[in-house]
């Protein structure tokens, strides 16, 4: 099932999301549902905050990603293209290197687009569907769309890591986004009504 994506401006997208056990009802439904809902944006990546629900979890599937990417090598593609995970409970462990720019969006805030700072390695803790605990490292884009998605169960938008003057051009666009004056192609729900 579709779900609606929250908007900017909703309290949920600046909360930090809390842990969840085995027991969390109907878990498999809401990550089937966040997939979807996911795939019907045409995104890469969703945070359950990003539905509405605020628990530490989100999904990745950089598959469409990879068909946009410049990539050199047919590698680095193929990478992206099978790279689909969940993360429960994901904790950061550490990020490494020099920061790097990279211009991104997101569904939430849609319309917008600014170059974020992030560092290009990362290693994290989560568990996966089955919660199996994982130790894993990644880089490049992969720990760049990590980033952008762990940021949401902590309660970061990628508009709080952009340069402060910057957020103050975007006020106004920030602002019709949460009033739904904006055009997309998948239900949203925004915070204020027109």
């Amino acid at each position: 099932m579709i779900l609606p994506i929250v908007a900017y401006g909703d309290t949920v997208l600046k909360k930090k999301a809390t842990d969840i056990n085995k027991d969390y009802p109907e878990l498999g439904r809401l990550i089937d549902n966040m997939f979807e809902t996911m795939h019907n944006a045409k995104g890469v990546g969703l945070a359950a905050p990003q539905v509405g629900v605020s628990v530490r979890l989100f999904v990745i599937d950089a598959s469409l990603y990879a068909e946009d990417e410049d990539a050199e090598e047919n590698e680095a593609k193929k990478a992206l293209k099978d790279f689909k995970k969940i993360f429960i409970n994901a904790r950061m462990i550490n990020e490494e290197g020099e920061k790097w720019k990279f211009n991104e969006g997101c569904l939430s805030i849609p319309t917008i687009r600014e170059d974020v700072e992030r560092r290009p390695g990362i290693t994290l803790r989560y568990l996966d569907e089955n919660f199996t605990e994982h130790e894993e490292k990644f880089d490049g884009v992969k720990a760049r769309i990590i980033q952008h998605e762990y940021d949401h169960i902590e309660g970061v938008l990628f508009t709080d890591r952009i340069n402060p003057l910057r957020k103050q051009l975007l006020k106004g666009k920030l602002r019709d986004v949460s009033r739904g004056l904006v055009e997309v192609s998948y239900k949203m729900k925004f915070p204020i009504k027109k």
